[in-house]
């Protein structure tokens, strides 16, 4: 990163003077271990799950529409996040999680654990097994990307319920109130979002999960989604690979596993400012900044191929900009092999 950042200073322009786009370009070098990086190969992972939840009442959309959505994207019927991934060039994997029946696919990635989480109103969402397990299926996939050469992971869910689960994930690793962490998710009447407030309060009060025991908070009141994308974040650390942050869910997953380690944080990307009040706590936690500001809450992951875009043009900032003095890249280039790279990849001896 050191290397990176005294690159950038000899660029044909004022110091900092291109902002976040510098940032990005830096933080990649951190990541890779090379000053030039490019992100040409991009891998989105859309997980689906169906959340017990559901059934106290917290939902405007039908439970079966998880099913009917996890479908959809996987057979790439041009819904939102299918839309912008092939704008932005990006390889959508959907993988079922747990989603309550059959999805008819045949590109769909099945890890199913559950048929859906139990109601976390009532007793544990899952058992603790089942939520370390679909933590380890959530590095797996991070496997996945490495193995077949993909440069930055996306993260995106589906789940009818699981703002639900994501804000009582929230409240129970930040010690925070329902009124700082809970949102109107997919639209509630405000009877409806009174109710959601309460019914997640009751239960987090009620179980009682250890804010340092990401697994107990998992297992007692989260998502079969969002332990995935915790894993997803772990795997992307493990490979050295960027990763980008979507909306609220995929933050929550991020906080869980910044929690577990906090050296995960170095290699996310925050894309967008959720709407969700949630969100908005877990960066401020976390000391991320969002790259983008579009008002969205749809989900999916939809935020991630737009901030790709953003990180391909920081990296053709520093790939291809005139440098004043393109020396310090000689110089410097010894100082690449004293870390040696672990987790399986070699160490890079060329920029």
């Amino acid at each position: 990163m050191d290397i990176a950042r005294k690159y950038h200073n000899t660029l044909v322009k004022p110091e900092g003077s291109l902002g976040r786009l510098e940032d990005i370009a830096i933080q990649i070098a951190g990541i890779t271990g090379r000053v030039k990086n490019k992100t040409d190969k991009k891998i989105h992972f859309l997980l689906g799950a169906d959340n017990g939840i559901y059934a106290e009442g917290i939902a405007s959309a039908p439970q079966n529409f998880t099913n009917f959505l996890l479908g959809y994207y996987a057979s790439a019927q041009n819904c939102g996040i299918n839309v912008l991934c092939n704008l932005a060039g990006v390889d959508l994997k959907v993988v079922d999680m747990g989603v309550i029946g059959v999805v008819e696919s045949p590109n769909l990635m099945n890890y199913k654990l559950m048929e859906g989480t139990d109601n976390f109103a009532k007793g544990p969402a899952m058992p603790r097994h089942i939520a370390e397990k679909a933590i380890g299926i959530g590095i797996e996939l991070a496997g996945y990307a490495y193995e077949n050469g993909y440069q930055i992971i996306g993260t995106g869910e589906v789940g009818i319920g699981n703002t639900s689960s994501s804000s009582a994930c929230t409240m129970a690793a930040l010690l925070l109130p329902a009124d700082e962490t809970v949102g109107r998710g997919a639209g509630l009447s405000d009877l409806s979002f009174e109710l959601k407030k309460k019914v997640i309060t009751d239960a987090v009060n009620m179980h009682q999960p250890d804010p340092e025991d990401v697994i107990d908070i998992l297992s007692k009141v989260g998502g079969l989604d969002i332990a995935g994308l915790t894993g997803l974040y772990i795997g992307a650390a493990f490979y050295r690979i960027p990763i980008v942050i979507d909306g609220f869910i995929s933050a929550v997953a991020a906080l869980l596993a910044y929690k577990l380690n906090p050296l995960t944080k170095e290699f996310m990307i925050p894309s967008h400012l959720s709407e969700e009040p949630g969100y908005k706590k877990i960066v401020e936690y976390m000391s991320l900044e969002p790259i983008l500001n579009l008002r969205m809450r749809l989900g999916e992951g939809t935020g991630c191929p737009l901030a790709m875009q953003i990180v391909d043009a920081s990296l053709k900032v520093i790939n291809e900009m005139l440098s004043f003095d393109a020396s310090v890249l000689e110089e410097e280039t010894y100082k690449k092999n004293i870390l040696g790279w672990g987790c399986g990849r070699k160490p890079y001896v060329t920029i």
